[in-house]
């Protein structure tokens, strides 16, 4: 394979792995525009997101299993065509009930065929010595398109006058740019994986693999690593209100520092991938968790005084870093936990099923803790809980480079 081939497959695997996400997660940045054109309230825009995570979780394991029985190739491309046009026809701006059918629908089309797919696919881009600068490269050029993506389509949503007639556009847009990744990716992406497995040996992978995979005990470990660096992760998102409603910053402050966090993505996870590969993938993620212990523990002890926002700031920059770096390279954690390159896709699965529940507890956790302790002690209780999940990571790191990394050199 040329070395232009070689980084096509991954552009393109990238752009489809963050663009895809744009839709069912379109509130993010049009939360007002997408209530107001559907005429919601703020719990039934909840509802939509529930219904989105909740059938994500259902199908991450069944969509592991997928990606290692049916070819990478073909999975994308339907996910990527299904996904499009299931935003065409939100773009409509149907009744609530099809809206909500249709990400429920999303959580199938791009979780159960699109997610095992690109982890397996990764794996298979560079050998086992590259794979922290494989997952790096992946999570920079997806951190890259996504907030590319939304910079272009925010300027049409302000030049068209942030109607909802501009958001239909956007909405279309987004999903023709989504079809277009799905045939590109017919065209580019490859079947055969780097140990030569076509897709008739893929379809080898049987109950009892799927068993012997359920029965590996790194498995549970890299589960809890990607669970506690997601907790980090939906910490990190508190900073903003927390800099408003403790620090009494501007909307324009707070929405420098959201901003700011989006761009460290493809910063943090690049340099990740080549440190992870010349130190090692469990350790750099063990060092990343005690960086996340020691700034959560600051943000949350300090005090709430002006003069301490400066500190705060470099805390929640860094963290930002901390935190996209693991989403780098924990799933590298695959190939130093010698996981069967054949079962990748089930692997992960497994792996994202459990690791991905902070989706679920996290914001209602935050939300009960600081109702019940208005002001700065809901955050400091909060950002000290999610310390200590860090230091549950901390240790599950030490735990496989002690049990699989140093005992195998």
């Amino acid at each position: 394979m040329s070395k232009v081939r070689h980084w096509l497959i991954m552009v393109v695997l990238s752009f489809s792995g963050g663009i895809i996400f744009l839709l069912p997660f379109l509130f993010e940045v049009y939360y007002r525009s997408v209530a107001d054109a559907l005429g919601l309230t703020n719990t039934e825009m909840g509802i939509l997101f529930s219904a989105f995570g909740v059938t994500s979780l259902i199908v991450y394991f069944p969509g592991g299993w997928l990606a290692d029985r049916i070819s990478p190739r073909k999975l994308m491309t339907s996910s990527l065509l299904t996904t499009g046009l299931g935003g065409l026809w939100f773009a409509t701006l149907p009744t609530y009930e099809i809206v909500v059918a249709i990400h429920i629908f999303w959580g199938v089309s791009i979780t159960l065929l699109f997610w095992g797919a690109m982890i397996r696919v990764t794996r298979n881009w560079a050998p086992p010595d590259q794979q922290g600068k494989a997952f790096g490269v992946l999570e920079t050029l997806r951190g890259i398109g996504e907030a590319s993506t939304h910079s272009v389509l925010l300027f049409v949503f302000a030049w068209l006058g942030s109607t909802e007639q501009a958001l239909t556009v956007v909405i279309t847009q987004l999903s023709l740019v989504i079809i277009a990744l799905g045939v590109l990716s017919w065209f580019v992406i490859e079947d055969v994986s780097r140990d030569g497995a076509s897709n008739n040996e893929m379809a080898s992978v049987t109950l009892r693999d799927i068993i012997a995979v359920l029965k590996m005990p790194v498995i549970w470990l890299i589960a809890i690593v990607v669970l506690c660096a997601y907790c980090a992760y939906w910490g990190s998102f508190t900073t903003t209100p927390y800099s408003s409603d403790i620090f009494m910053t501007t909307v324009a402050v707070a929405g420098v520092i959201s901003v700011g966090r989006m761009w460290l993505k493809p910063i943090a996870a690049l340099i990740a991938g080549f440190v992870a590969d010349a130190f090692g993938i469990a350790v750099s993620v063990a060092v990343l968790f005690a960086v996340l212990v020691v700034c959560f523990s600051t943000i949350g002890l300090i005090s709430p005084e002006p003069g301490k926002l400066p500190v705060v700031l470099i805390n929640v920059a860094i963290v930002a870093l901390a935190v996209f770096a693991l989403r780098g390279i924990y799933f590298a954690l695959l190939e130093e936990g010698g996981v069967p390159l054949a079962v990748t896709g089930t692997a992960g699965g497994i792996i994202s099923a459990i690791g991905f529940t902070p989706d679920i507890f996290m914001p209602i956790f935050f939300g009960v803790i600081t109702d019940s302790y208005p002001g700065a002690d809901g955050y400091r209780y909060f950002y000290l809980v999610t310390s200590g999940f860090c230091a549950v990571g901390l240790v599950a790191a030490m735990t496989i480079y002690f049990r699989y990394v140093k005992k195998t050199a």
